[in-house]
């Protein structure tokens, strides 16, 4: 029997080596990307439609294995990980996730738990716990009874996010979250997430909103044509030279007058063909895995 490999003590946090991915033999979607996650930081990752923000997230949580490179759980290869030791590490909301017909938002939220369980440990007060905690922190208290398939967009959204939470990882990724949700659960669901970031939580998000990443990010990551092409603080990062470059957009970049951090105020669109990124992007389809 082969020896699995284990997380080593010494070296947190998540991080990719020179990771590709493809699907069916296309072009790759993400490029010898290398990338280290801040322990304990709230990363957003912001760039265009089809750069691989989703693909990252999803080789970030174990959900699609690399064509070469490798995704690293605190030192050691996520793939050569058990499945509940990663799930008990590091929990995924992905996009548009189905709900099973028939099921109440609280029996939706427990499946939250479902890493924790072994054939000795079975249900426990601390899974009781978790999940008050998570519908709690969601908003969604009084509609843990309720059935899943009858929520609103948003309420669905929120009880999906409920069940990440009850996960009770120390990693939490999120890829458009805020997607269903009106402008104020938006701004709940952000300010919890920075809740749990100054609680020591690492999480990494995938954000449309380019003037809500850089609020929000204590570390910003900015993708195009499969790769990282900017990262750091949002202060740093968000100028109106990489605006134009990557998501092809004329803007000033003002603070934020509530907050001080960088703000996007759009001029005008700049015809695709003339951007650097759409050249990337095809440059990029154009090329060999």
């Amino acid at each position: 029997m082969s020896k699995r490999a284990v997380a080593e003590p010494g070296r947190k946090g998540l991080s990719a080596r020179e990771v590709t991915i493809a699907y069916g033999g296309g072009a790759p979607v993400v490029r010898e990307l290398s990338l280290d996650i801040p322990h304990g930081g709230l990363t957003m990752i912001i760039g265009p439609n089809g750069c691989g923000k989703s693909t990252l997230l999803k080789a970030l949580a174990r959900a699609v294995k690399p064509e070469r490179g490798q995704v690293l759980l605190h030192g050691a290869d996520i793939h050569a990980l058990r499945g509940k030791e990663v799930a008990r590490q590091v929990a995924l909301l992905p996009q548009s996730p189905l709900a099973p017909e028939g099921i109440s938002v609280r029996d939706l939220v427990a499946r939250g738990r479902y890493p924790h369980h072994t054939l000795l440990r079975q249900w426990s007060p601390d899974d009781e716990s978790a999940i008050a905690f998570a519908l709690e922190r969601t908003g969604l208290s009084e509609l843990g009874q309720a059935q899943a398939g009858e929520l609103s967009g948003g309420q669905r959204q929120r009880a999906w996010i409920a069940m990440v939470l009850a996960q009770q990882t120390e990693l939490l990724l999120l890829d458009e979250p805020t997607t269903y949700l009106d402008i104020a659960h938006q701004y709940d669901l952000l300010e919890l997430c920075a809740e749990l970031h100054r609680e020591g939580r690492t999480i990494v998000a995938v954000l449309h909103d380019l003037n809500q990443a850089a609020r929000f990010a204590s570390h910003l990551v900015v993708m195009n044509a499969g790769r990282v092409v900017a990262q750091g603080p949002p202060e740093e990062v968000m100028t109106a030279e990489l605006v134009g470059e990557v998501f092809g957009l004329r803007c000033d970049i003002v603070p934020d007058p509530r907050t001080g951090t960088p703000m996007v105020v759009p001029h005008e669109r700049t015809p695709a063909e003339r951007t650097p990124a759409e050249g990337a992007r095809r440059q990029a389809e154009d090329q060999p895995i």
